[in-house]
């Protein structure tokens, strides 16, 4: 897959499209992307994804959304479902005052060739959004787009969306939202100093800062994870949340506990991949009644890994 970040001198071949956010490339993605690709195979022209490096929403409404993948993860993704071609624009104020008619005339067909074009199912753009998917089909026939509804995609009937996989997320749902995805939910982040408590109470504890600051942390509570760490997997138990037994105040933290490890990691890189909500924080009565729960959720999870 080629990824394009500049429309100058740009010259593409006629290409089949499809335009949108992308948040997650879930399986809803996936599955409209497929599309994209067997109408191109079937015309014999190239496939094409649009794409924003910034949430419109930010533009459009100053709503900060947490976002499911960074850009780069989100190429990474893409790269895997055999796109010939990523352009990566800016959504700007001036993008975001366009009539979806200018928009389709300028962008999709002047500047990057776009014969025919998918719509999402759920998928509206140009000013305030007021067009619909008929206007788009009206507007492709005066400038030669020929414009197709993609079927959306359901599973357990729910159409797969990134807004309700973060919803599932936010509610501490990782496997549902992992089977939403396609994949398994991850952060990545660096291992910072912390006050080591964990230690103290026999279970020493990684401090995560995320590397990329808009991205969704799911619910508070105890999860089973991976970490991916100098390319090995490790069995990990981690904690989201304010401490409240240790009396943390208002500073929210992710704490991993990596099983049968015992390396000194401060300042490296590490991906924690998300497998299972085992419960919601707690506030004990006392540090004891923490340790014991916390030797109940390391026998949960390798309770649960031992099952896999």
């Amino acid at each position: 897959m080629q990824v394009i970040s500049s429309l100058h001198n740009l010259s593409l071949p006629p290409n089949v499209a499809t335009i949108g956010f992308f948040d997650g490339v879930h399986r809803g993605h996936q599955y409209l992307i497929k599309q994209v690709t067997q109408e191109a195979n079937a015309k014999r022209l190239a496939s094409l994804v649009i794409t924003f490096s910034n949430h419109p929403s930010k533009v459009i409404h100053d709503k900060q959304i947490k976002e499911l993948t960074p850009l780069k993860d989100k190429l990474s993704l893409l790269d895997k479902e055999g796109i010939d071609y990523c352009v990566v624009l800016s959504f700007t104020d001036d993008l975001s005052k366009l009539s979806a008619y200018d928009f389709m005339l300028s962008l999709l067909k002047n500047k990057l060739n776009v014969n025919t074009l998918y719509i999402g199912y759920d998928n509206r753009f140009g000013h305030n959004r007021e067009e619909n998917f008929h206007d788009y089909v009206s507007y492709g026939k005066q400038i030669d787009i020929n414009v197709l509804e993609a079927k959306a995609l359901l599973l357990n009937n729910e159409e797969v969306s990134s807004s309700f996989i973060r919803s599932l997320l936010k509610k501490g749902k990782v496997e549902l939202a992992n089977t939403f995805l396609g994949y398994d939910y991850s952060i990545k982040g660096l291992v910072v100093d912390g006050n080591k408590i964990g230690r103290k109470l026999g279970f020493p504890t990684a401090n995560i800062q995320p590397l990329f600051g808009e991205k969704l942390i799911p619910s508070d509570g105890v999860y089973a994870v991976v970490v991916n760490l100098n390319n090995k997997s490790y069995k990990a138990m981690l904690s989201i949340g304010y401490r409240p037994t240790l009396k943390n105040g208002k500073n929210r933290t992710i704490e991993v506990n990596i099983l049968d490890f015992n390396s000194d990691i401060y300042g490296m890189e590490l991906e924690i991949v998300f497998k299972k909500y085992l419960r919601e924080e707690t506030l004990f009565d006392s540090l004891d009644e923490l340790i014991v729960q916390l030797h109940k959720d390391e026998a949960t999870v390798r309770h649960y890994f031992g099952k896999k």
